[in-house]
């Protein structure tokens, strides 16, 4: 059973009424989760996959996988199965079968006539320019089409010429016949069917005519026996439409139409319009690139599903659009991850030091914890040997104010080992750093007694002649945090260095592990090991850094 991600919100308000005034027999609910298989599911859809399959398991319901395949110019199996691994993967499972609008069609085609015959849709001949232009605005009042008043008879016979392929693509299309001066231009004659001649992905050529989105939706909630249809708030406004649509339906319960806010967060791109653009542009290598919001993007990333779950538990349901920020979801990986993974020692931009006065040949091996808040995680042993190797950033030849990592005549503890201090700097020919000499204070091994002197700084490291070579990926944000509207183009604001590749040095227990694994990199960061890994060369995608923005900001806000 998968972690409740539903509180006492007003979507599980409506449900808890319905369920007390027993709306629907038996009392029963049966969410639904309706993706259309044109892209790889986002961070919006996680919320909206907690909300719906977590209301299911609440009230002792199920939830429906129903792909809306309505548009087969934009679909592709690849995301229908992508999507299917998303679902899994976040912990729910939806009610067999799956099930697709494409199931429908025969159906969906009958309701259509069966509209057609009340005298409540038309064929319409105009163009879909000559539509748009006659619509109105809300000022005006949209312009009768001169098919308005067709016979039941003639638009019956001319809808199945269009099902039948008589007609090109675009010259006709079957509109609702509901009010051209409705204050809600969604009920101004809406388009319901629309002439596509292309193959469609799982019926072939069998159809030339397809429904659209807001036709095909409700009717297949009201076949499947959907008791709510949970919508984000952008079809508030076409709710008067889903129940329209409805009146084709003559069974003994209909579903209801809930709206909640879509998860909006900063840094993230939440239009599968604008991912597909940035995958097709090269932007980034795929939808599953780490720097995504995707679902597969953020699971490559190295997030978790819990820690997915937990951000949409706490972010809840509401009524109004807001925007989250992303400080919140790193906070819930961090929380995570802190006390079940093991903390491993990597060097990502190594420069070698050199302990003069250490035995050459001589190894080692210090004890450390793999997770000092999990005792239970128990401890390794590392080598330690003369030549090591620290990070580039804590050495500083001439230290600024409050700078207690090395730096010449200061000295360090190396975590778990010894104190050095810094003799000599060694250049290359251009100046660069080459390497550190240092003294090491023998008497000074961590847990030996006469060990506890104290020097203020100390820093993780790695023994050169073990060291595991190793490829680290560091991920910035594609979209600044405080990215705002001033009319350009989105990918003009796209991060270029969004992805730092560091050849990196490792300990040798990094070795012990697979591709999946997570660790904490001591003092860099949570890392995964990536797919792109192979034998004796890891590959690392840093998942989030250790500086914890959203705890500091609830600290702040509670003092």
């Amino acid at each position: 059973m998968t972690e409740k991600t539903t509180g006492n919100n007003f979507v599980e308000a409506e449900v808890r009424a319905d369920i007390a005034a027993h709306t629907y027999k038996n009392d029963r609910v049966l969410t639904r989760f309706p993706p259309e298989p044109n892209g790889y599911l986002h961070i919006g859809h996680a919320k909206s996959i907690c909300l719906n399959f977590g209301l299911g398991e609440k009230y002792h319901g199920a939830t429906n996988l129903r792909f809306d395949d309505t548009n087969p110019t934009k679909e592709d199996m690849e995301y229908v199965e992508s999507i299917m691994n998303d679902v899994k993967w976040l912990g729910f499972q939806w009610k067999e079968p799956v099930h697709y609008a494409s199931d429908y069609f025969p159906q969906l085609y009958e309701f259509a006539c069966r509209l057609i015959r009340m005298g409540l849709a038309y064929v319409d001949d105009q163009t879909g320019q000559e539509i748009h232009d006659t619509r109105g605005d809300l000022k005006t009042p949209g312009t009768d089409s001169p098919w308005r008043n067709r016979t039941a008879e003639e638009n019956l016979k001319l809808f199945a010429d269009m099902k039948a392929g008589v007609y090109p693509d675009g010259s006709k299309v079957l509109r609702a016949k509901i009010d051209m001066a409705s204050p809600n231009l969604v009920m101004r004659d809406p388009v319901l069917y629309r002439i596509v001649h292309a193959s469609h992905q799982r019926t072939g050529g069998t159809w030339c005519i397809y429904p659209m989105y807001d036709f095909a939706h409700p009717l297949s909630d009201a076949i499947e026996g959907i008791t709510h249809s949970i919508c984000t708030l952008e079809f508030e406004e076409r709710r008067p439409l889903y129940n329209w649509c409805l009146q084709a339906f003559d069974g003994p319960e209909k579903p209801r139409q809930i709206e909640f806010a879509r998860l909006n967060v900063t840094t993230m791109i939440t239009s599968k319009r604008k991912l597909k653009r940035m995958v097709d542009e090269g932007v980034v290598a795929g939808w599953d690139d780490p720097r995504m919001p995707t679902i597969s993007g953020i699971r490559r990333r190295g997030y978790t599903p819990e820690s997915i779950r937990r951000f949409c538990d706490l972010i809840g349901v509401a009524k109004s659009d807001s925007t989250v920020d992303v400080a919140l979801l790193e906070y819930c990986i961090r929380e995570d991850l802190k006390s079940r993974v093991p903390r491993v020692m990597a060097v990502l931009d190594p420069v070698k030091v050199v302990l003069t006065n250490y035995p050459e040949g001589k190894t080692e091996t210090v004890t450390l914890e793999n997770n000092p808040e999990n005792p239970e995680a128990g401890v390794r042993t590392v080598p330690f040997t003369r030549n090591l190797y620290i990070e580039k950033e804590d050495f500083m030849e001439n230290p600024v104010k409050k700078f207690f990592r090395l730096s010449p005549g200061r000295e360090v503890r190396l975590k778990g080992a010894y104190i050095i201090r810094c003799d000599e700097v060694v250049k290359n020919e251009d100046g660069s750093l080459r390497e550190i000499r240092c003294t090491c204070d023998m008497a000074s091994r961590s847990g030996t007694p006469g060990s506890d002197r104290k020097v203020k700084g100390t820093l993780h490291w790695v023994s050169e002649e073990t060291a595991v070579d190793m490829t680290v990926r560091l991920y910035d944000y594609l979209i600044p945090p405080d990215d705002q509207d001033d009319g350009r183009d989105f990918m003009e604001k796209i991060n270029s260095h969004s992805l730092t590749v560091m050849e990196a040095k490792g300990e040798p227990e990094i070795l012990r592990y697979h591709r999946g694994d997570r660790f904490q990199f001591l003092r860099k960061g949570y890392f995964i090991m990536d797919e792109d890994s192979r034998d004796g060369h890891p590959v690392f995608n840093r998942i989030v850094g250790l500086r914890d923005t959203w705890a500091k900001m609830q600290k702040k806000q509670e003092s």
